[in-house]
């Protein structure tokens, strides 16, 4: 193999949560574009959805790959005790 080829890698569990956090994030935001520009009577209660949604969906994709991290260490460390 030439040294100028990269080896194809591996996508992580990790990798595909960021992935739907940010689409569920664009998602969102072209929701509420959309409302706010043809219907006014729900703008207002989608923003705030919005807005608390881009504070927990980082927040939850953060949780998920701290225990994601935790338990393949546990399970590592069990495989390696046998």
């Amino acid at each position: 193999m030439a040294d100028n080829q990269k080896k194809p890698t591996k996508i992580t569990s990790k990798q595909i949560v960021a992935w739907i956090g940010i689409v569920l994030l664009l998602l969102l935001y072209v929701a509420l574009l959309l409302t706010a520009l043809f219907d006014k009577s729900s703008s207002g209660r989608l923003f705030w959805m919005c807005l608390y949604a881009t504070i927990a969906v980082p927040i939850l994709v953060w949780i998920y790959a701290w225990l994601y991290g935790k338990i393949k260490e546990s399970r590592k460390d069990t495989t390696d005790e046998e």
